[in-house]
């Protein structure tokens, strides 16, 4: 019982949540079913079989794997493997993405996030492709995370409003531009020989980020196009209103007489009753009648 009213809750905040509550939720979800499935695996001394699974939704570097693989570049970045990762990609995608809010509205923010991850996976897969020092390594590199599409909100609405402030435990308020930029380094620059695909994706998604802010201040919102095929897409789960049809059936000549006659003898009454008692005599639905009559 515990259980089930849990899950209710969780389905109702999940249906009456922002969007930034689905993406949160879409990702949590999805970590949790990877690990059970992990479980799994390991009770059955099957490691190698849960590395191919997992391997089945991150996007590989080399493209006739990702030829085999076309639905990775999305499923990627919904994949998390390890929990400190997933951690800080949330808290980002959070703490930013409550200030999108504020500014734009929760279509742009899936659609930077999806497009700033393709981005991501566009500039990785490009990069292991033509870069020799990556040849070597290229059949064996998978890229997995949100990192890249929270980059791209991250960086979008630093962008957008570099000077909101947040207050920061020990320092004060600082402006998120700032915020923005030391995390980018970090993330995707700094120690670049380490976990160099994962920063080249970084990197993917932040470009996005700020290239939608430079075309959306000049009237062009780059994220249109994917919000009108994500409407469609929904729009094919929404229960159809039930549309009830009535038929009325055609007044006959005969039944239009007897009742204009029926409607002329309540009027005679009502009259009768005016000229005997006074128009204050009548009862409000009375008095209706007589409106309607002399309307017509």
């Amino acid at each position: 019982m515990i259980l089930m009213s849990i899950i209710d809750e969780i389905k109702q905040t999940f249906k009456s949540g922002s969007n930034l509550t689905k993406l949160i939720y879409l990702n949590l979800a999805i970590f949790i079913l990877v690990n059970l499935v992990e479980i799994f695996y390991f009770l059955l001394n099957r490691h190698d079989s849960y590395s191919a699974f997992l391997l089945t939704f991150a996007v590989p570097a080399d493209l006739q794997l990702l030829i085999r693989k076309p639905w990775t570049p999305i499923t990627y970045m919904f994949l998390h493997k390890n929990f400190l990762h997933i951690l800080f990609n949330l808290l980002w995608l959070y703490w930013f993405g409550r200030i999108f809010l504020e500014y734009l509205d929760g279509k742009k923010l899936v659609g930077v996030y999806i497009l700033g991850g393709l981005s991501g996976a566009f500039l990785y897969i490009l990069a292991y492709n033509i870069f020799p020092v990556f040849f070597k390594q290229l059949q064996m590199s998978y890229a997995l995370g949100a990192s890249a599409a929270v980059m791209a909100i991250v960086i979008s609405i630093s962008v957008y409003v570099p000077n909101y402030s947040v207050y920061l435990l020990f320092i004060g308020r600082v402006k998120i531009i700032y915020i923005a930029i030391i995390g980018f380094l970090v993330t995707s620059l700094f120690d670049f020989s380490i976990n160099t695909g994962g920063k080249i994706a970084h990197i993917g998604g932040a470009l996005f980020g700020f290239l939608f802010i430079l075309q959306y201040r000049k009237g062009r919102d780059m994220t249109r196009g994917l919000s009108r095929f994500l409407d469609a897409i929904i729009g094919l789960f929404k229960p159809k209103p039930k549309v009830t049809v009535t038929h009325r059936r055609s007044e006959t000549d005969y039944d239009y007489n007897i009742r204009k006659k029926e409607e002329q003898v309540e009027i005679d009454r009502i009259l009768d009753k005016i000229a005997k008692s006074g128009y204050d005599s009548l009862t409000k639905q009375e008095k209706d009648i007589l409106f309607r009559q002399s309307k017509n």
